[in-house]
């Protein structure tokens, strides 16, 4: 079981930055894949990032490539979401997510623990 807490949301004007923290508690941290996901009002939840255990593998949606870059420090327990470049578009309510497998997936389904999310608000 692993417990997941993100925070870092805010509101920025488009073109700003944030970070996004997830912190996670339980086995051991390095043994899960983590992924982050969104979700913006009348929407379905979407994929952004993944990164498997070691780091050394990274996945993430078109939408966001280039512009947002996952990374975690398994000596601290957390997954980052750096998001530079923000738009409008990239408002959501931001998940993080793990699983005891590794992989870099897409698929929200096979990710077993999910935070609670942070409100990200990007302004024109």
């Amino acid at each position: 079981q692993v417990q997941l807490v993100e925070s870092g949301g805010g509101l920025v004007q488009a073109g700003g930055s944030l970070r996004l923290s997830c912190a996670a508690s339980g086995r051991t941290f390095s043994s899960y894949s983590m992924g982050w996901f969104r979700q913006a009002p009348g929407k379905e939840r979407e994929f952004v990032a993944a990164i498997s255990w070691s780091g050394g593998a990274r996945y993430y949606a078109n939408s966001v490539k280039g512009r947002f870059t996952i990374s975690r420090d398994n000596a601290k327990n957390t997954v980052y979401l750096q998001m530079n470049s923000l738009k409008p578009e990239d408002t959501a309510v931001y998940y993080c997510a793990a699983d005891d497998r590794d992989m870099v997936t897409p698929t929200s389904r096979l990710f077993k623990y999910w935070g609670q999310g942070t409100q990200v608000t990007v302004s024109a």
